[in-house]
């Protein structure tokens, strides 16, 4: 397939049988004994504690404690296991309610966790994934490992909005903090690389803007761009700051930004005449052309909300074009949704066809808009019930492979197009293949695919298939690599507290939930009917000891 390659793409298959797992004869046998002799062994030590158990029965003299047991067990009254029971019910209740809670905030079970985390180690859970260094397991464990980081790495949102003139509204409006204290901090890590460097000390305004980014209250940050102003009118940066977070509106955002671009214009071609003099000078140049490259873009996001969206397109496209090799900014993203809304679907066809590619990574924005162009051809004239009559004819197969391959990427995005999950704002850092994405791609696109009669029927009828062929998806992919496990974590980091974080695959509720909510159940139960029918329970209860007595006798 084409499709294998890239960030979070199935790698192409051909490898050797050295790398093959279960080819190395070797490591087979030994990893059969030791399976073999793992299995046995919790047999083993069962049965030898039953023989130990029966072996001193004389000694510890456990028929005379037992029958004790069960003389005290019959002179109990009801109202003692109505305390019992109630209290029993009580306890496990309160453990289930915490355990509920626990795992719709965390994920995993609390009591598992502690499990897994304290008892394993003392029972000797680890020696088993110790392998010898350099070996096959060990170099597969490496690369597994690799491909998580590679598939946790946390992006630039490419669409992101302005925290004046959107962020802080939304507060305003909801009294909701759109945004987490996470997001925030890799947002000031962003503008600490893209617009500071080692010369900052030999302009005072740059000395001060330097502050300003590291600054974690929004008025000293401010405030300090005025300071930056102040000494040097022409700070590009300190006008960035002021558009980003002190604008209350997308036009006097859009005002200070051209403020920001004629002064990022100089301070740029003065960079480039001196940036061969010395490495801090190409520091600098690198500095400013971040700066200038970052002005532009908002400029043309401005463009685009303010509905001159030709002239955005205009702007990304001379971008693109003029400073080619920074492609890890995805201008790309902001051009493909522009082209969307001009429904210049030729022109976004020629995007894909440059994006899309096997050595480039993916993303929802380029899955989703490849199946939206497909859909398209289809979608108008698609009927479930003719094609459940006479089958899918050509055009309909592509798309629906291509929503299928689309879903493979990212399953969370189809629950916000078909508005079966509430959007909010999206963050200003995503998680590729997370909810994050997903948010944020159905937050700007949402509108396309209902612009396209019939896209989000067909949408509907056909993306739960994708499970299907991928009944193991943290296990197994089908064209791109296993869907990773660590991405609820990370939205959970990234996404505000009072939004509901999508969860892929749909976790199962942990056997101690399982568990507490029975023994809380059959406590409640046996301590009303004990209340309500204490001569009927008293006879059970004595019919139970008389069993164990003649268990107690027979041995």
């Amino acid at each position: 397939m084409a499709d294998r390659g890239g960030v979070g793409e199935a790698p192409a298959v051909g490898a050797s049988p050295a790398s093959v797992p279960g080819l190395n004869p070797t490591l087979g046998w030994r990893k059969r004994l030791r399976a073999g002799l793992a299995g046995t062994g919790a047999s083993l030590w069962f049965v030898a504690g039953l023989g130990l158990l029966y072996a001193l029965r004389i000694p510890l003299r456990l028929c005379e404690n037992l029958a004790a047991v069960t003389v005290f067990l019959n002179s109990l009254t009801p109202k003692f296991y109505v305390a019992l029971t109630g209290t029993s019910s009580l306890i496990s209740g309160l453990i289930f309610i915490f355990e509920w809670w626990y795992f719709h905030k965390h994920g995993t079970s609390f009591i598992e966790q502690v499990s897994v985390s304290h008892l394993q180690p003392l029972m000797g859970g680890t020696e088993s994934s110790i392998s010898e260094p350099g070996s096959p397991s060990r170099n597969r464990e490496n690369e597994t490992s690799r491909q998580n980081l590679s598939e946790c790495k946390v992006w630039r949102n490419p669409l992101n909005l302005f925290r004046g003139a959107e962020y802080r509204r939304y507060t305003w409006v909801t009294g909701k903090e759109p945004l987490t204290y996470y997001d925030m901090n890799l947002s000031a890590q962003d503008h600490q690389t893209f617009f500071t460097c080692d010369t900052d000390f030999l302009r005072p305004s740059d000395t001060v803007m330097q502050k300003a980014w590291r600054e974690r209250n929004p008025p000293a940050r401010i405030k300090a761009a005025y300071q930056a102003l102040e000494l040097n009118n022409d700070c590009a940066t300190a006008y960035v700051l002021l558009a980003e977070e002190e604008a209350t509106t997308i036009v006097d955002a859009e005002r200070l930004f051209k403020q920001a671009l004629k002064a990022g214009e100089t301070i740029y071609r003065q960079s480039q005449q001196c940036q061969h003099q010395s490495p801090q000078h190409e520091a600098q140049l690198r500095r400013d052309t971040n700066v200038l490259v970052y002005i532009k873009r908002r400029l043309a996001m401005c463009a685009r909300k303010l509905g001159r969206i030709r002239e955005a397109v205009k702007i990304m496209r001379d971008l693109m074009k003029e400073f080619p090799p920074l492609t890890m900014l995805n201008i790309h993203e902001n051009l493909l949704e522009s082209l969307l809304e001009l429904q210049a679907y030729a022109d976004v066809q020629a995007v894909l066809a440059k994006y899309d590619d096997i050595s480039l990574p993916k993303s929802a924005a380029i899955c989703y808009t490849a199946a939206l162009l497909k859909t398209r051809t289809v979608s108008e004239k698609f009927s479930p019930e003719t094609a459940s009559r006479r089958g899918l004819s050509t055009a309909e197969i592509n798309a629906v492979e291509a929503i299928h391959r689309a879903v493979e990427f990212n399953p969370h995005v189809p629950k916000y197009l078909l508005e079966m999950k509430s959007l909010i704002l999206p963050p200003e850092h995503i998680l590729k293949r997370g909810d994050s994405e997903a948010i944020a791609y159905a937050f700007f696109h949402l509108q396309h695919w209902k612009r396209i009669e019939g896209a989000l029927n067909l949408l509907e009828c056909t993306w739960e298939g994708t499970f299907r062929m991928i009944p193991y998806p943290l296990e197994k992919g089908h064209l791109f690599y296993p869907y990773p496990s660590c991405t609820e974590t990370a939205d959970r980091e990234l996404l505000p507290t009072f939004h509901h974080v999508s969860v892929y695959p749909k976790k199962e509720l942990p056997l101690f939930i399982h568990f507490t909510a029975g023994f809380c159940s059959s406590t409640a139960m046996i301590a009303i009917l004990t209340h309500q029918f204490p001569e009927i329970m008293g006879i059970f209860a004595k019919a139970v000891s008389m069993i164990s007595r003649t268990c107690v006798d027979y041995l």
